[in-house]
């Protein structure tokens, strides 16, 4: 079985824990499944075409096979176990612990560095991970911060504990424990900054990834409730 294999079982481990009566994520499965297919349309294009143009790839040693639209299964798999696991992470954390961080402090905040971001992203238009990453992760953390700062005031918190498993699981992906990365990086399309052996560029892209699908999925689920 592939490394990157078994990298998304240990992830998606945390369905096991979803039954907990306090948190009972259970109830946004279906709030949930969308929300992670709202956030495959953005995500599996842009993953392929970077795959595509060799902006990024995948080591052959450490995965099954297959591939579907230059992905790997298990990449595929990625955009499933991840996004599961850190919306979990949101909810666990606002069943069992209050947010000591301020709406009014995050609004500025997330404002600021939306903007900052951009800029970042516009003045890096040849690096394309870099451009593209920045990009719309500022976008969506403008947009977002906008029309509810509450959400995204707890979804600093989310986004800081996240921070622990996404370094963990980028580090073995991108190399740190390996002869080889799992995932390669074309260091002309990015700043070129690493954070041990992950791009700068990740922490932007999984940010957004975790982002788009917490949101979608409180924004539903809330619909629905209300």
């Amino acid at each position: 079985m592939s490394l990157y294999l078994w990298l998304n079982i240990a992830i998606f481990g945390t369905i096991f824990l979803s039954f907990d009566k306090k948190v009972a994520f259970y109830k946004y499965y279906k709030a949930l499944s969308i929300s992670m297919f709202l956030t495959a349309v953005v995500f599996i294009p842009w993953d392929s075409l970077f795959a595509y143009k060799g902006i990024w790839g995948f080591n052959d040693k450490y995965i099954i096979g297959p591939r579907i639209f230059k992905l790997p299964i298990e990449e595929w798999l990625f955009f499933i176990t991840v996004p599961f696991s850190c919306t979990f992470i949101h909810y666990v954390l606002k069943a069992y612990f209050k947010n000591p961080i301020s709406t009014r402090f995050t609004s500025k905040f997330w404002m600021i560095f939306s903007i900052f971001i951009v800029l970042i992203g516009v003045f890096a238009s040849d690096q394309y991970y870099t451009f593209s990453a920045f990009l719309l992760g500022g976008v969506a953390i403008f947009v977002i911060n906008l029309y509810h700062q509450k959400f995204m005031a707890d979804f600093m918190l989310t986004y800081i504990v996240a921070l622990i498993p996404f370094i963990i699981v980028n580090s073995i992906l991108t190399g740190s424990f390996t002869n080889e990365p799992v995932v390669w990086y074309n260091d002309n399309h990015n700043f070129g900054i690493r954070i041990g052996t992950i791009p700068l560029e990740d922490t932007i892209y999984n940010m957004l990834l975790l982002l788009l699908c917490t949101f979608f999925t409180h924004y539903f689920y809330t619909r629905k409730t209300n």
